[in-house]
């Protein structure tokens, strides 16, 4: 019997409304117990009605980020993390920022894959080397990256911890178009093979000390610029 599919969610005006008047907050143009304008004055802002307007709020205050006191106003809550969806936050970062993170990541992932990696992960970084490899001397440059980002990501996983991975994947997708736009040939994948090849005998050899120096070695290479 076949099963009904479920209908595919959109998000809604209200929560659009919502997530730039987060963005806001995050980026602090309304400040921590501050008062948001009238409704009046976001309606006029972001071109929508009261209703979407109120939704929006109610959005954001069912979640923390906001406080309604009634006949006082919306003011902002204080809020102890990010604010912002980290996705979101991560989408406007600058690429220095964001690549700085990605290599911070990369030297713990090292390190805790070479303790912890199983012969499965071997053979997942083994595959995404092997690739990195063929796309580079073919001068694929899109399927390098991939096989690049591949590569680390097995690292990532091999490390034992899923918030690292996780962490790891994100910030790399988001630097996947910035990497596409500075990359117009494999040049730097190639001339970058050996270093990695070493980080992976490093992580076969359980040996953590020198997959955190290989690692060291992949961002010094070309001013910190690095694949």
């Amino acid at each position: 019997m076949n099963k009904q599919s479920l209908p595919i969610k959109r998000n809604s005006l209200a929560d659009e409304v919502a997530q730039r008047l987060q963005e806001q907050i995050s980026l602090g143009t309304y400040k921590t117990r501050e008062k948001l304008p009238t409704e009046p004055a976001l309606m006029e802002t972001f071109g929508v009605g009261r209703s979407t307007i109120r939704e929006a709020v109610r959005i954001l205050a069912n979640s923390g980020v906001l406080r309604v006191q009634q006949g006082l106003g919306t003011f902002v809550e204080e809020q102890t993390g990010i604010v912002e969806p980290l996705p979101q936050r991560l989408k406007r970062a600058q690429f220095e920022d964001l690549d700085e993170v990605r290599q911070l990541l990369e030297l713990k992932i090292a390190q805790k894959a070479a303790l912890h990696r199983t012969a499965e992960d071997i053979e997942r970084m083994k595959e995404a080397l092997k690739k990195r490899k063929e796309y580079g001397a073919a001068n694929e440059i899109a399927a390098c990256i991939e096989a690049d980002i591949d590569f680390h990501v097995a690292i990532a996983q091999a490390s034992g911890n899923s918030i690292l991975m996780d962490l790891y994947r994100t910030v790399a997708m988001h630097l996947k178009a910035k990497f596409l736009e500075r990359f117009k040939t494999t040049d730097t994948f190639i001339n970058t093979q050996h270093l990695h090849k070493n980080l992976l005998n490093s992580i076969v050899a359980q040996d953590d000390q020198k997959a955190w120096q290989c690692v060291q070695k992949i961002i010094d290479h070309n001013d910190s610029k690095y694949v």
